[in-house]
């Protein structure tokens, strides 16, 4: 049976662009699933914020990313892309981290060059590494891997800080050490973007929104545009968590002003899923034919 990994580079390399929704919990990855999608992107910032309850400014621990990641590779068949941030330490210490979330069943690993503690690759204030140390913690991915098929993916967030040509030349440095995949973060233009698609060897992603922009960002493409000029991947990080939060928003917002603050009995399907959906979707028919093949005995 072909690898995880393996499937994914086959995507990845294929010249269709890969769509990859943001999951970060056992709903978001199974309605991705559910929805036909075939790979997705473990959002760090939504398992920082949904699990801590705090922005993705460095405080979710190593154990806790690579334990949601392994929950969701347990009730999902997706080819998942985790995000280890930084790598938690240095060269020696993302050994261990490549090893762990590739036995926690993931298909590929993406590590940036940002300073601990990272943030959220659109905040300001975003430092990184030198390039050199980089490609050190690239290389200790590569040699940690034990299938070579197990997708390396080398993020930079250089473009901020330091200009899209400085983000070309660590993506270069990255794809020399052996990164497979390579990662963009935070580019301001559509012509930033087709300038590192066209100037890095190796399959590129970037990320999109989905219509939040009251702030400076990267653009809205769309992911027959962003093909077009040679991006091999689109990932969607927010898109789940921001249309969970503002479903949460509105179903309180009725919640507090008719039942509280009117005493009504309310029934609105429109702000809920109904209970039998909700058991299909959480995988309730498996676990019944479980209890009933081993009933008795």
């Amino acid at each position: 049976m072909m690898s995880k990994g393996k499937q994914f580079k086959e995507l990845i390399n294929s010249k269709e662009i890969l769509i990859q929704p943001g999951v970060y919990d056992g709903y978001s990855v199974r309605l991705v699933e559910q929805a036909g999608f075939r790979t997705a992107s473990i959002s760090g910032a939504g398992v920082s914020e949904s699990r801590m309850g705090w922005a993705d400014r460095g405080v979710m621990t190593f154990e806790e990313n690579l334990n949601n990641a392994r929950r969701l590779a347990d009730c999902s068949d997706l080819l998942l892309r985790a995000d280890a941030d930084t790598g938690y330490g240095n060269a020696m210490t993302v050994h261990f981290v490549v090893r762990a979330f590739e036995k926690a069943g993931m298909a590929a690993l993406m590590i940036e060059d940002q300073v601990w503690p990272k943030r959220c690759g659109h905040m300001a204030g975003k430092a990184c590494i030198p390039a050199e140390e980089m490609v050190q913690k690239v290389k200790a991915a590569v040699d940690a891997r034990r299938d070579n098929d197990f997708v390396i993916v080398s993020r930079t967030d250089a473009a901020g800080p330091h200009g899209v040509d400085e983000a070309i030349r660590r993506l270069n440095l990255y794809a020399e050490a052996g990164a497979d995949v390579m990662y963009a973060d935070a580019l301001l233009s559509k012509e930033d973007i087709a300038k590192v698609a066209k100037n890095v060897p190796k399959p590129l992603i970037v990320n999109m929104g989905l219509g939040m922009r009251p702030r400076k960002t990267t653009p809205l493409m769309s992911p027959k545009q962003l093909q077009d000029i040679g991006v091999a991947a689109v990932s969607y990080p927010r898109l789940l968590t921001t249309a969970a939060l503002r479903g949460m928003m509105n179903a309180l917002a009725v919640f507090k002003d008719e039942v509280v603050g009117q005493n009504k009995v309310v029934e609105r399907t429109d702000l809920q899923v109904g209970f039998e959906e909700l058991n299909d979707l959480m995988g309730m028919k498996f676990l019944d034919q479980l209890e009933e093949k081993y009933k008795g005995g």
